[in-house]
């Protein structure tokens, strides 16, 4: 038995194919069915069940797979510790990240984590709030990034910075602020459902949950690009972070306005189950991704007091 096998079986047991769970090792299919064979042997026990597709995990080879993340984590364990003696963080860390902030916070922090930490391997997945929460309980993922508070008592929340929520419409240069309730009397574009921002804008500003677009069309975007053509081409606001507001070109920024104080803001978070933490990784990278985006946030400028974080 080694570390290896104990991975090979983690992998069909989360992609019940061993196809797609060999090309997630890096390895062939016969060598990943082979060590896996190989291993039920040893321990006489059929941990997979290979006749029906997808692949089911057999009740004892579930008792193994418990055990084998238990192992994998000391291992990994093992190696941080190695690390903290060297003065260096090493080894696979596998984040989730919601889209709504993956698209403007990554090309701001990726570069200098990897360049910072050359013996540690970032492994990233776009992935709903919700599905962060199941593979972080899971053991599929060690921490995901994502819109906070969550509030749920296993999840363990380390702050990353509060970004301000602008609105984006076809303004006069008089209105220069929002209030909320202000939001209410315009054509919104939102979000589909399942992004946690459109729970945030339909809570900030109390709105209903159906909006007041043209009664013939039915729309959701999926992206804050598609959102703002839409409002270019058809008028409305939309609803936008500051993270995203920094990467508009300096046309469309003249089309955003900001909230009246209490500022409504977004807490983004570094987020991550217990039993699975690994502690030294995700208490480094939360540091050094605070540091770096805090820098450029209009929230700096305001007293705590003087936010309002935005609900989900």
């Amino acid at each position: 038995m080694n570390l290896q096998q104990l991975e090979y079986i983690i992998a069909v047991d989360q992609f019940k194919n061993f196809s797609r769970a060999a090309e997630y090792c890096h390895v062939t299919q016969a060598t990943l069915s082979a060590m896996v064979k190989k291993l039920e042997e040893e321990l006489e026990i059929i941990i997979f069940d290979r006749k029906g597709h997808p692949i089911v995990t057999t009740d004892s080879g579930q008792i193994i797979l418990d055990e084998a993340r238990k192992v994998l984590l000391h291992s990994q364990l093992m190696r941080d510790k190695a690390k903290a003696i060297q003065g260096k963080i090493g080894g696979r860390v596998k984040l989730g990240i919601i889209p709504t902030i993956a698209g403007s916070l990554l090309p701001k922090i990726i570069r200098h984590l990897l360049l910072a930490h050359p013996d540690l391997e970032i492994e990233i997945m776009e992935l709903t709030t919700l599905n962060i929460i199941k593979q972080l309980k899971e053991g599929q993922i060690d921490a995901g990034i994502l819109a906070t508070p969550l509030n749920i008592e296993e999840i363990e929340e380390n702050i990353l910075y509060y970004e301000a929520l602008m609105v984006y419409g076809n303004f006069s240069e008089e209105k220069q602020f929002f209030m909320p309730d202000e939001i209410r009397e315009n054509k919104i574009w939102l979000l589909e459902e399942g992004h946690c921002l459109r729970e945030q804008f339909i809570n900030l500003c109390h709105l209903k949950k159906k909006d007041n677009l043209p009664k013939n069309l039915k729309f959701e975007a999926g992206s804050f690009e598609t959102l703002i053509s839409m409002v270019d081409e058809f008028d409305g606001l939309t609803l936008i972070p500051e993270l995203y507001y920094q990467t508009l070109s300096d046309e469309k920024k003249q089309k955003v306005r900001k909230f009246k104080a209490p500022i409504p803001v977004r807490e983004v978070s570094m987020v991550y189950f217990r039993p699975f933490a690994k502690q030294r990784i995700i208490k480094t990278l939360t540091e050094e991704i605070a540091k770096i985006v805090s820098a450029d946030l209009m929230s700096n400028a305001y007293k705590k007091s003087e936010l309002a974080i935005a609900r989900i």
